[in-house]
Formats: structure tokens, C-alpha cells, sequence
């Protein structure tokens, strides 16, 4: 019998996910150990020429301030969130495949401030010359307690996704606090900075071909096999 997978992300990323993995063929269990909430926030008093989106929930959770900048283009991390950005009014300037730093590298010899929208915990990014970037948290990632049925599930072992380095460090402490060995864990992370956070001691870890759903499912698949 093939290994079970397990989805941990927030909703309603989760329930994307699951629906992907079980078209694939994959045995799977999700279960939310977070909750996306919206903080607080204040726009920025300069002049914006771009948004800078790393996640769909910046989207989501930004409130009504978001409208003011519906005018501007938005330069969106990978497709998943340049649909998103779409349905929301706005126009996509350039797209990425998941990741933001090569997204901002294209922008090299123009000058421009772009507004980032993000998490809480969110990747550093490193502008090229006269590129200014002003951040603002919009949503932060709240940890769940982890209910007992998953945790009799994990107590079997499987294959659990990661889609971010928060989730890699709350899952690596839950287990330890129900006693689950690592030991029987596999982990299908979607980038090795997840994959570092999630610590060591696990039956494996592999980090996707690139930080996309589709290679992270192929991966998770290839994993449970």
C-alpha cells in the first residue's frame, strides 16, 4: 500500500491542494494548522508606482485600503497568484514561478517604488538599483493545535507537504510535543529554505524541482510510492 500524504496549510489553500493531490491519485489528509489572519495596517504617505504580491492572501486579507493602488500594476510572485490579483481588479505587470527576487531582477535599470504586501514572516528580497521597496504586513499565519486524529494518522508515518518555512517549524515542534518520531515522516518541501527550517531527524526530506504546487504534488507522489 502506498504511503499517506498530509496538507497542513491554511485554508483556502488547503482545500486546493487536496483536490490537486487526489486528482493525482494521491492518498491524502488535510488538516489546517493555521488560521490567516488580517493585521492592521498603514498605507505608505509616498508616491507608489507598483505593488509587489507574494501571496493571494496579501489579496484577501489587506482590507479595504487595497483599492487606492487598483490603478497601479502588480508584479505577482508565480500564476496561482496572478489569477488571483486578476479577480481582484488588478492589472498583472509581470509574473514569477514562485519566487519574487527574480521577478524584482527584471526590473534592473529602472527606478521605481514598489509597495510590498505581505505575511508576517515573509522572504527578504534584495532590489536591484533604483528599485525601493516599502513593506507592509497585511496578514500573519496563526499556529493550531494539532487535533488528535492527525495525530494517530502521523503516528504511522507518511508524507507531509510543506508550503512554508512557518509550517515547517510548527509541524517539527507538534511532533515533538505528542511524541511522534520524525523518524517515520517524510517531508516534500517546496523550497530548501522550508526544507532548513523543518530541522533534522525526519525519514527524509526533498525539496521540489521548482517552488510550484504541480512539482510539490509530483514530488509528494514520487515520495509515497
Amino acid at each position: 500500500m502506498t504511503a499517506r500524504a498530509f496538507a497542513i496549510r491554511p485554508e483556502p489553500g488547503l482545500q486546493a491542494t487536496l483536490t490537486a493531490a487526489r486528482a493525482l491519485g494521491l492518498r491524502i489528509h488535510g488538516e489546517a494548522l493555521f488560521a490567516i489572519r488580517p493585521v492592521p495596517w498603514v498605507a505608505p504617505a509616498g508616491p507608489i508606482d507598483g505593488l509587489l504580491i507574494g501571496s493571494a492572501n496579501a489579496l484577501r486579507h489587506g482590507g479595504e485600503g487595497l483599492a487606492q493602488w487598483r490603478h497601479l500594476p502588480v508584479y505577482a510572485v508565480g500564476p496561482a497568484t496572478a489569477e488571483a490579483v486578476r479577480q481582484a481588479g488588478f492589472a498583472v505587470a509581470a509574473v514569477g514561478e514562485g519566487r519574487l527576487q527574480p521577478v524584482l531582477d527584471r526590473l534592473q535599470g529602472q527606478e521605481m517604488t514598489l509597495l510590498r504586501l505581505t505575511g508576517a514572516e515573509h522572504v527578504p528580497l534584495y532590489p536591484p538599483a533604483g528599485i525601493g521597496i516599502v513593506t507592509r504586513i497585511v496578514y500573519e499565519n496563526a499556529p493550531l493545535p494539532m487535533r488528535d486524529a492527525l495525530v494517530a494518522q502521523l503516528h504511522e508515518g507518511g508524507v507531509v507537504l510543506l508550503h512554508s518555512a512557518v509550517a515547517a517549524r510548527h509541524l517539527a515542534m507538534e511532533c515533538d510535543r505528542h511524541g511522534i518520531d520524525r523518524g517515520k515522516l517524510g517531508l516534500a518541501a517546496l523550497s530548501q529554505r522550508i526544507a532548513v527550517a523543518a530541522g533534522e531527524g525526519w525519514r527524509c526530506c526533498r525539496v521540489a524541482a521548482t517552488p510550484g504546487e504541480a512539482d510539490l504534488l509530483a514530488l509528494a507522489k514520487d515520495m509515497c510510492h
